[in-house]
């Protein structure tokens, strides 16, 4: 097997529009909430240059630093993990889904995981 062939091929495009997305989002709600960039980035212990980076969705920042500061902010984080759910599974991210009620989706995801852990469960404790 030729070492190129080793690995799938993952297409990181995606990833770039996340950066963007995640960005513009966390600068909106960071200006909603009347922060300043200086005080953000101190709450997150990143530069001034590199929450203006973030909030630019420059394709150089990393997803943990967008997750950092929508955490901070006590945004959603849907608008990141939603779509890198979609490129592992090798899908293209409905970007539709946004500008909806992502909180909603993160309860029903995170519910549909519960429920098949608890069966997963009651069926190993379960007497044969």
């Amino acid at each position: 097997m030729e070492r190129n062939q080793k690995f799938a091929d993952v297409d990181t495009s995606a990833l770039k529009e996340i950066k963007k997305i995640a960005g513009e989002l966390i600068r909106q709600e960071r200006k909603r909430r009347h922060i300043t960039q200086i005080e953000l980035a101190g709450k997150m212990g990143v530069s001034l240059r590199w929450l203006r980076e973030i909030e630019a969705g420059a394709p150089v920042t990393r997803i943990e630093d967008h997750l950092n500061a929508a955490l901070r902010l006590g945004l959603s984080t849907g608008h990141i993990a939603l779509p890198i759910l979609y490129i592992g599974q090798r899908m293209r991210f409905p970007q539709q889904l946004i500008h909806g009620d992502l909180q909603a989706i993160e309860r029903m995801c995170l519910e549909a995981i519960s429920e098949m852990a608890i069966s997963s469960l009651k069926r190993d404790l379960s007497p044969e």
